[in-house]
């Protein structure tokens, strides 16, 4: 399959100006399919009109200048992944919220996704992928069983978000995935050789570390050298 891109350095915002967040786009079903890159674990995917927001919050994205959501997507309650005002300002009448129990709790009309459920939302599948911790220090961090990665089809192309987890069989057993993001950021999440390890078994046409704070990107692009069928883009959600 080919996934072909092109880069696009800054993202246009309602108003005419432009932001500093890069962005890629790809050829999809229906146009193209544009991921903008905010920040940390914060994205934005636009295709064929319809705006999706994941995780969103208002430290890496100033959400009353962004396109409304026509979907939202939140992984889990961690205030670095869910901001309620950030939420509001991003929500217009016809906004569908996606979440884990934890925040589906708090939103209003939120659809709750527990671990492996599926729903078609505004012409999007999603499935709720197992998020969780399994070095036995870290366990605490994210409990198995309460919080969501996606597996989100849109335009004919499969994206994984995983949000905050380690490898898990769950992640491992993904297929046809054309573009992953995996957490790259100890003690939290992977360290870049869990990251390696789970792209080769996931085996996505381009995979983007993210959520990665200080941790140093190019331990991860060494260990994927020479790994066909995978490219690696860095962009700026440290």
């Amino acid at each position: 399959m080919n996934i072909g891109a092109m880069i696009s350095v800054a993202a246009a915002v309602p108003g005419g100006s432009e932001s500093s967040h890069e962005s890629d786009s790809f050829a999809a079903d229906k146009g193209e399919l544009r991921i903008t890159f905010l920040g940390h674990a914060t994205l934005m995917m636009e295709h064929a009109g319809l705006v999706v927001h994941i995780d969103p919050v208002g430290a890496y994205a100033d959400y009353s200048r962004m396109p409304k959501a026509d979907v939202i997507l939140i992984t889990h309650e961690h205030p670095d992944h869910f901001d309620m005002k950030a939420i509001e300002q991003a929500t217009s009448p016809g906004t569908e919220v996606v979440a884990n129990g934890a925040v589906g709790s708090k939103v209003g009309g939120a659809r709750i996704l527990k671990n492996g459920d599926s729903v078609r939302v505004k012409g999007v599948d999603v499935t709720a992928v197992p998020a969780y911790n399994t070095t036995a220090d870290r366990l605490r961090f994210h409990p198995k069983g309460e919080h969501n990665g996606y597996l989100i089809a849109i335009g004919g192309k499969r994206v994984y978000v995983a949000g905050d987890t380690e490898e898990t069989p769950e992640m491992r057993a993904l297929s046809n995935v054309d573009i992953a993001f995996l957490p790259m950021n100890l003690p939290y999440t992977m360290a870049p050789r869990q990251v390696a390890s789970a792209a080769k078994s996931i085996k996505p046409r381009i995979l983007y570390p993210y959520h990665f704070g200080s941790t140093d990107v190019s331990e991860l692009t060494e260990l994927m050298k020479g790994i066909a069928g995978i490219e690696v883009r860095i962009r700026r959600l440290a």
